[in-house]
């Protein structure tokens, strides 16, 4: 199984939704609980975040355990 490029990540107040994609563009997992243990088991890729008043101390997270973030409508 390849590793997924992407990942979008939505930042609910008690559910986050976690979307990776494939080079091909299927999806690759969806998680809700144990976020944080799930992105330091994956390669580093790129994770798109939507904004909320989370997003940043997220983003700073995903960043410390190899991931490139995104804020959702930048480039």
């Amino acid at each position: 199984m390849d590793k997924p490029i992407t990942i979008g990540l939505d930042l609910a107040k008690n559910v986050y939704y976690v979307d990776g994609v494939y080079t091909e563009g299927s999806i690759v997992c969806r998680r809700r609980s144990q976020m944080l243990a799930f992105f330091s088991r994956l390669e580093p890729c790129l994770v798109f975040i939507e904004a909320c008043a989370g997003t940043h101390d997220w983003a700073r997270k995903l960043t410390t355990v190899g991931h490139e973030v995104r804020f959702k409508g930048t480039t």
